[in-house]
C-alpha cells in the first residue's frame, strides 16, 4: 500500500466515521446498551480494515460502513416502535433495591456483587442504604436512585440535627454476602460480640443469615437479611 493510498483511506475513514456516528445520534454514545456496544465495536473494526487492510478495496469498505450504518437505523427504528424488540436489543431495567431492601435475585441476574452496587451508589452520594427506597439499575449500565422521603429534600435544620448525632463519619460495611469485614469492625473500635449481640437483638441467630450489613452514622445497625434463609 503506498503512502498516498494510505492517506487517502485515513481520510475516507475518518470522515465517514465521523458522518455515520452524527448521523446515528447521541444515543449511541450517551446510552451504550448491548445493541449499541455490538454496533460501536462493529462500526470501529470496519473503518480500522478499510484504513489497514490492503485486501478491503476503498469501494467495498465505504459500502460495508454505511450498510452497517443503515442496519443500526433500522434496528434503533424497531426499538423505538416496538416495545417486544426493545427488550430483545436493549433488555429491561432492573429494580436491585426495594423498599430499602438488596433484591438478591435482581443482582444476580444483572451480574452486580454487593460491592459494585455500593460503588454504583457512593456515586450518587448514598452512602446508607437506609437512604434508599429504590435503586433501579438502567439497560446502559447506570444506576437510578430514589431515596426516601426524608432524605429528598433536606433542610439545614435536618443537617444540623444528623450532625449532632452523628457517631461516625460514613457508613461501614460490617457484613457482606454473610461474612463479617472484620477489618471494618477494627476501624469502628467495634468487635464480632457487639455484632452478635446486635444481630440477636433483630432476632438473627448466626451471621450466615445476613446478607448485607451496615453500621450507620449514628451508630446503629442496618441489617439486610438474605432471604434464601429466612424461610
Amino acid at each position: 500500500m503506498s503512502i498516498s493510498e494510505l492517506l487517502i483511506r485515513l481520510t475516507i475513514g475518518f470522515v465517514g466515521l465521523f458522518a455515520l456516528t452524527r448521523i446515528m445520534g447521541r444515543k449511541e454514545i450517551s446510552q451504550m446498551t448491548f445493541f449499541n456496544f455490538v454496533s460501536a465495536i462493529a462500526i470501529g473494526s470496519l473503518t480500522s480494515m478499510l484504513i489497514l487492510s490492503q485486501n478491503l478495496s476503498i469501494r467495498n469498505g465505504v459500502i460495508a460502513l454505511v450498510g452497517w450504518t443503515i442496519f443500526t437505523l433500522v434496528m434503533d427504528t424497531i426499538d423505538i416502535k416496538s416495545k417486544a424488540a426493545r427488550k430483545v436489543t436493549t433488555g429491561d431495567p432492573i429494580i436491585v433495591i426495594k423498599d430499602g431492601k438488596i433484591v438478591e435475585r435482581a443482582l444476580k441476574k444483572s451480574r452486580l456483587d454487593v460491592d459494585s452496587l455500593m460503588a454504583m451508589l457512593r456515586q450518587k452520594n448514598v452512602f446508607s442504604l437506609n437512604d434508599v427506597d429504590y435503586a433501579v439499575f438502567e439497560t446502559n449500565g447506570k444506576i437510578s436512585v430514589m431515596k426516601i422521603i426524608e432524605q429528598q429534600a433536606a433542610t439545614k435544620k435536618d443537617i444540623n440535627k444528623i450532625s449532632s448525632a452523628k457517631v461516625y463519619p460514613i457508613p461501614t460495611e460490617v457484613i457482606s454476602d454473610g461474612k463479617i469485614l472484620t477489618k471494618n469492625l477494627e476501624k469502628l473500635n467495634l468487635d464480632q460480640n457487639w455484632l452478635q449481640q446486635e444481630l440477636s437483638k433483630a432476632g438473627i441467630e448466626t451471621v450466615d443469615n445476613v446478607f448485607f450489613a451496615q453500621v450507620l452514622q449514628d451508630g446503629t445497625l442496618h441489617i439486610d437479611q438474605d432471604n434464601r434463609r429466612v424461610h
